[in-house]
């Protein structure tokens, strides 16, 4: 896939260089950070390295051109793929002098289709990065299915529910007595929204802030560089899509979002459901339960692996199924749906055992469906403008986020990873910083994931069964939160780290936490194994007491069985 290079940004107060001389010929073959180009500034000489190997292309600048930043230079095209041989205008003659004007007559330099978690952070760097920035998206608001039917109401509504059940189980036994505890739903979800509507807020301020053009309406691409927001043209050197995903469903189910419903709906329900069942075992599945299930609905989960959670470390799943089936939640593991229908007022779930002997029906007044998530990729005229799609519909991309047109990118859960936001929010940083012409880098093994149920999952790098399957030996290393003072003091003992190491080199190669606030204390972890880490490294690091990252600490101390408070 072909690689742009371009003029990288060269200081705050740079807008343009000159092509001092050319260090490679087009045909030439190039390897990864060998010099391509040497530009002359009154300040600075700078040469301009390859991102990757590849052949390089016809030189759209010649030497003793001057050249604007983020100004195409040359193309590099794969190994066996033919140069290109097609110039581009791109001397400074043709373009405006100054950085925050866009190139070759456009309207902008960056236009983020997406204004979620990787498309909003893509568009603030780029701005930051002195490019001209617009943004579409079509909601009323900033912030894409995160901060408006997703990340941010679900955890506003998962703290609520955590304190209404608290108030009725556990106040108590610390001493606080709370009487008659009653639920005013209406006013959570009035608290679910003041939060929604303080974090869109905060990202229009930031637009601003940063001078990004909000085009509000839904976006088609024409062509490279052409644009159509709701049928006004608007033009661009670069297009980033990040458009998102959508819930997904299974055949033969209509969701409603009133029986029958996604996500969304279940953060909208207006009434605590006597029965509800969840497809779907996975995180939000887990979660959504979750909070219905505190405020108190019969829950139970359906779930097509014997386990819930499958990408999770299995011990970790298998100990997590047994504590929310201590909380009174029912689960149905290795189970398929079979059938879902209305009748009468309730919907009727037919389920069968993944052996096929055994059949069941569930009634239930919701049914929450919660078996994946789709990249939304339609309408976008994709296939007009030749965009490459897998067969999961997602948008092919290089390791610089190109797709196979040229001048297209693509970041966020509409391309191959995770779909997670801030996996979304470090690509988008990354795709803004590779159009400035920097060398920015994501390391997807270091993507952590999170459960915020109670007690709360984390996780990053590989599991055991990984390990197991890749041939690698490794040590473990646990301690129990029911061995830690701080978890004690706050009554909240379940759950343990785990951390895995190199049996050899004792480098941290994963790290599993089921107990409180595990969300926070995944970062330890994460920091730790970017800069290579052993579990020595951090049982060597004062950890203060009591705190629960002591039982991280401690956890490391078990890889080489030195471990002091077991």
């Amino acid at each position: 896939m072909a690689v742009e290079i371009i003029v990288p940004v060269l200081g705050e107060s740079i807008t343009s260089a000159v092509v001092s001389k050319w260090l490679k010929q087009p045909g030439e073959r190039v390897n990864a950070d060998e010099a391509l180009v040497e530009l002359e500034t009154d300040k600075v000489n700078v040469e301009v390295p390859a991102p990757t190997s590849g052949i390089v292309g016809q030189h759209q600048v010649a030497a003793g051109d001057e050249v604007s930043v983020g100004a195409l230079l040359v193309v590099l095209a794969d190994e066996g793929e033919a140069p290109s041989t097609t110039v581009t205008p791109a001397v400074a003659d043709t373009v405006s002098a100054s950085i925050t004007q866009p190139n070759a007559g456009t309207d902008y330099d960056l236009v983020v289709i997406g204004a979620g978690p990787g498309g909003y952070v893509a568009a603030i760097r780029a701005a930051q990065l002195g490019l001209k920035v617009a943004c579409v998206e079509k909601r009323t608001t900033l912030g894409g299915t995160c901060l408006n039917v997703g990340c941010i109401p679900s955890k506003a509504l998962l703290y609520a529910s955590e304190q209404y059940e608290a108030a009725h189980k556990y106040f108590a036994g610390l001493g606080v007595m709370v009487n008659d505890v009653q639920l005013d739903l209406a006013k959570m979800h009035s608290h679910k929204q003041s939060v929604i509507d303080s974090n869109v807020s905060g990202i229009e301020f930031l637009f601003k802030k940063n001078k990004i053009t909000w085009l509000k309406g839904s976006a088609v691409i024409k062509a490279p560089g052409k644009i159509l927001v709701d049928g006004q043209e608007v033009t661009a050197r670069s297009i980033v899509i990040a458009t998102g995903s959508q819930s997904t469903s299974l055949p033969g189910i209509e969701v409603d979002e009133k029986q029958i419903i996604t996500s969304t709906g279940a953060l909208q329900l207006e009434t605590v459901p006597k029965h509800m069942v969840v497809i779907g075992g996975g995180v939000i599945g887990v979660e959504l339960g979750s909070v219905w299930h505190r405020l108190g609905a019969r829950v139970t989960i359906v779930e097509y692996f014997d386990r819930l959670l499958p990408g999770f470390d299995k011990e970790v799943s298998t100990n997590f199924a047994k504590i929310l089936q201590k909380q009174g939640m029912v689960l149905k593991l290795a189970h398929k749906v079979e059938q879902v229908r209305k009748q009468d007022g309730s919907v009727q779930i037919t389920i069968s055992n993944v052996a096929g002997d055994k059949t069941e029906t569930l009634e239930a007044d919701v049914v929450l469906v919660s078996v994946g998530r789709r990249p939304v990729t339609q309408g976008l005229g994709l296939e007009a403008v030749g965009v490459a799609l897998d067969d999961r519909g997602r948008v092919q991309t290089n390791a610089q986020f190109q797709t196979n047109v040229s001048g297209i990118y693509a970041i966020g859960d509409v391309i191959a990873g995770p779909m997670l936001a801030h996996k979304a929010e470090e690509e988008g940083v990354a795709v803004a910083e590779i159009l400035a012409g920097q060398k920015p880098h994501v390391d997807y093994d270091l993507i952590p994931g999170v459960v915020y149920t109670e007690p709360e999952i984390a996780m990053v790098g590989k599991t055991e069964e990984t390990l197991k399957a890749d041939g690698i030996e490794y040590s473990v290393g646990k301690f129990p939160f029911s061995a830690n003072g701080r978890a004690r003091a706050m009554g909240k003992t379940e759950g343990f780290v785990k951390i895995l190491a190199d049996k050899r080199t004792n480098k941290v190669l994963g790290v599993h936490l089921m107990g409180p606030h595990c969300s926070e204390m995944i970062a330890e972890a994460a920091l730790a194994m970017a800069f290579g880490a052993s579990a020595e490294d951090i049982a060597l690091t004062c950890h203060a007491h009591p705190t629960l990252s002591e039982s991280m600490k401690e956890a490391a101390l078990a890889t080489q069985k030195k471990t002091i408070h077991m």
